[in-house]
């Protein structure tokens, strides 16, 4: 994928390209993949998968819909989490939509419910708004919206992770100019904007500013149908959408948490769409292998013993086989990883290299520590996610291992989302022990302000510990642009990987999906983030 452009190009948008709306974009790309000849059902003749739910083969399909099966049940569809997958792929584009839009096949910002935008000012920029657009409940889209769903989302009550991972420290003060104009100013000067804007999705000014809400409003393509809670999710297609009305009239949502039975979902015509499946599944007839954005690390916490010790953090780091780990339980699916900025965002260091595996360099640190007074026997608990990545459980097993040959004292806890995500985002659990955390980072905006400040700043949403130099450091990168704003931010990752080790990272990881033979879609970088049904095509 393209690095964004420059800072600089996203000065003036030229009006020349304001034709381009959601469907402009998707027919952009080029026809989906095309995937074999029919499913043939290979297992339970007829039947439903085993634990898949009712049986709806190939012909009680209605063909105006599109099924698609998820790891995990979507904790909220609140836009204000669009940064968190389980989230972001329901209500990202499909319920909600942005000012802007980063296009991820192109890294262009495109326009979205902004039609054209300029920077006014050292801190200002002027956003000119779509006009005839409305919300699924009716009411009209218009700056008094775009003003409250701003404040809503950086509300610090709403604990936000939009606004943890893509503004950090930034406040935005937004102005209504008129119904179709707003002014948005910006604490500290910030080049790209129109890119972070992209983030927020809009939402009527009614909307419950002080709680999140579970279901949502907003100008998408499609509209909240029914939520039986455990059970499915549909979406309807919303028929006063501005835009190019989606081929599919509803989408039906279900979660299984076994990737092999999300896979033959797809087979036996349950399914049209299976994501986050196991490399296993990669040579399936209906299976399509991608590129993404997204890195498997484990996030360490300096803050408490062992792990104050940054020998004990080295220690991590140099235990973990990576090539292992990507030839057995990744399945060779990824590359090895050296930060979680990846190569093609602004911002990666190509200079810093993935860890090499040393076992007795390792424990060479912990004994050195422990020689010390470091209490290297204190208990570390490991808190994985289930289904964060394909295979996920046998990968903390591994990590467990190598971690408890090191000379380390290490259990694991496997947690379903919700509870995760108490440990993800602050403000983090009192009393808790020292902890590792396993983490899955994905820089889809192509930026790595979108990854420092949230990821290692002092007060980040997602942040055990930062340092006043490294602060400095990001907020140094995040004012600069073109050349200066790659190096800054250069310069900050070599500081976070020679002078902190707050991270041990693991593999790039890589996609598998399954796609139906009555369905055409192709995947992209942001696929796991978002899945934008409007791309989604019939078939024959």
């Amino acid at each position: 994928m393209e690095p964004i452009p420059h800072p600089e190009s996203m000065m003036t948008y030229h009006k020349s390209q304001q034709h381009l709306g959601l469907n402009g974009l998707a027919k952009r790309r080029g026809s989906a993949v095309v995937l074999g000849a029919a499913a043939a059902v290979a297992v339970l003749s007829g039947c439903s998968v085993a634990n898949s739910g009712a049986a709806a083969g190939p012909a009680n399909a209605a063909p105006d819909t599109v099924r698609i099966v998820l790891p995990e049940e979507p904790p909220t569809l609140d836009p204000c989490m669009n940064s968190q997958s389980s989230t972001g792929r329901v209500t990202r584009a499909n319920i909600t939509e942005g000012l802007t839009f980063r296009d991820p096949s192109t890294s262009e910002v495109e326009p979205m419910l902004a039609t054209d935008w300029e920077q006014t000012g050292k801190t200002t920029w002027t956003f000119n708004l779509r006009e005839g657009v409305q919300f699924q409940d009716g009411s009209p889209f218009d700056a008094k919206a775009v003003a409250s769903s701003i404040e809503r989302v950086l509300k610090p009550a709403l604990s936000c992770d939009v606004a943890a991972q893509f503004f950090g420290e930034i406040s935005l003060t937004p102005t209504v100019v008129d119904d179709h104009t707003i002014e948005i100013e910006t604490s500290s000067p910030d080049p790209i904007l129109p890119l972070r804007i992209s983030y927020i999705g809009i939402v009527p000014a009614s909307t419950d500013p002080e709680e999140r809400v579970r279901e949502v409003v907003g100008t998408g393509p499609y509209k909240v149908g029914t939520w039986d809670a455990g059970t499915r999710l549909t979406l309807e297609r919303f028929d006063g959408y501005w835009g190019d009305k989606p081929d599919f009239a509803s989408v039906e949502y279900s979660w299984r948490t076994e990737a092999d039975i999300r896979s033959a979902m797809v087979e036996t015509g349950e399914a049209d769409v299976a994501t986050t499946l196991t490399p296993q599944e990669k040579d399936k007839k209906n299976a399509v292998v991608f590129e993404t954005n997204e890195t498997a690390y484990l996030r360490l916490d300096p803050t408490k013993a062992p792990m104050d010790d940054m020998r004990v953090r080295q220690a991590i780091d140099y235990a973990l086989d990576r090539d292992g780990l990507l030839a057995s339980v990744f399945g060779g699916v990824g590359t090895t990883a050296s930060q979680i900025v990846p190569d093609s965002v602004i911002g990666h260091n190509s200079n810093i290299a993935p860890t090499s595996y040393d076992m007795a360099k390792a424990q060479e640190l912990v004994r050195a520590a422990k020689a010390d007074g470091v209490p290297v026997e204190n208990e570390i608990t490991l808190i994985g996610r289930n289904n964060i990545y394909p295979n996920a459980t046998q990968a903390m097993e591994v990590v467990q291992a190598a971690l408890t040959e090191a000379g380390l004292n290490v259990k694991i806890e496997m947690l379903d989302v919700n509870a995760w995500l108490e440990y993800a985002l602050r403000p983090f659990p009192e009393g808790a022990g020292p902890t590792i955390l396993q983490g899955q980072h994905g820089n889809q905006a192509g930026d790595a302000s979108f990854t420092m400040v949230n990821n290692y700043g002092s007060k980040g949403g997602q942040s055990t510990y930062g340092t006043a130099e490294l602060d400095s450091l990001i907020k140094e990168a995040e004012s600069a642009s073109g050349e200066e704003r790659q190096a800054a931010f250069e310069k900050a990752l070599a500081y976070q990987h020679d002078q902190i080790v707050r991270d041990a990272v693991l593999v790039r990881v890589g996609g598998v999906i399954a796609v139906s033979d009555r369905v055409a879609y192709e995947p992209d970088s942001a696929t796991y983030d978002e899945m934008r049904v409007a791309d989604m095509k019939p078939k024959g």
